[in-house]
């Protein structure tokens, strides 16, 4: 019985974790690495990831430093980052490139608010149509005899349960990001 239950938990647990990772990639006034995760860059014929073809480092709060392992790939990852969306504009001595983030106003701020609570909307929707899906399923099993009316109830409680710990969940997460964009 619990493993009709665990591939739903499962799926609204993958729901919170990729709110997190797209979390990871808005830029809240300090330098972050995970902003350049999804940037891909041209390697020998190849698109790998910029922390796989380079050293990526904070030294200051508002500084990304990539030093590419080739200075060929300077180029590359200059172009990578001005194609993205990012927003931010590369510089390059020959050998390092700096990424120097400006202070974010305070418009921006609340925009980026307003994009962290769509993103989290966006979840909880994810969520409930997994909870949906359950229920279909679980309806199904019920109408065919396949469950009884107790387990099936039982399972409709569960999965119920499931959906209102994770939706807790995303809103704490987009509670956190919220407060992190806003503080000075």
């Amino acid at each position: 019985m619990d493993n009709k239950l665990d591939q739903f938990r499962v799926k609204m647990e993958k729901s919170v974790e990729a709110l997190r990772e797209e979390y990871s990639t808005i830029r809240a006034g300090r330098a972050n690495p995970h902003l350049l995760d999804k940037l891909r860059v041209d390697y020998y014929g190849q698109p790998s990831p910029i922390q796989s073809v380079a050293n990526i480092s904070v030294p200051e709060a508002r500084v990304i430093q990539i030093q590419p392992w080739e200075s060929k790939l300077i180029k590359e990852i200059e172009k990578a980052i001005i194609n993205s969306d990012l927003g931010l504009t590369p510089s390059n001595d020959g050998k390092v490139i700096r990424l120097v983030f400006p202070e974010l106003t305070e418009d921006r701020r609340k925009e980026l608010v307003k994009d962290v609570k769509k993103k989290a909307e966006n979840a909880k929707i994810a969520v409930r149509n997994i909870r949906r899906d359950a229920n279909d399923l679980f309806k199904k099993q019920n109408k065919a005899s396949e469950i009884s009316e107790d387990e099936f109830k039982n399972l409709e409680d569960n999965i119920q349960k499931f959906t209102d710990k994770y939706i807790v969940e995303i809103d704490r997460t987009m509670e956190d990001k919220s407060k992190e964009i806003l503080t000075v």
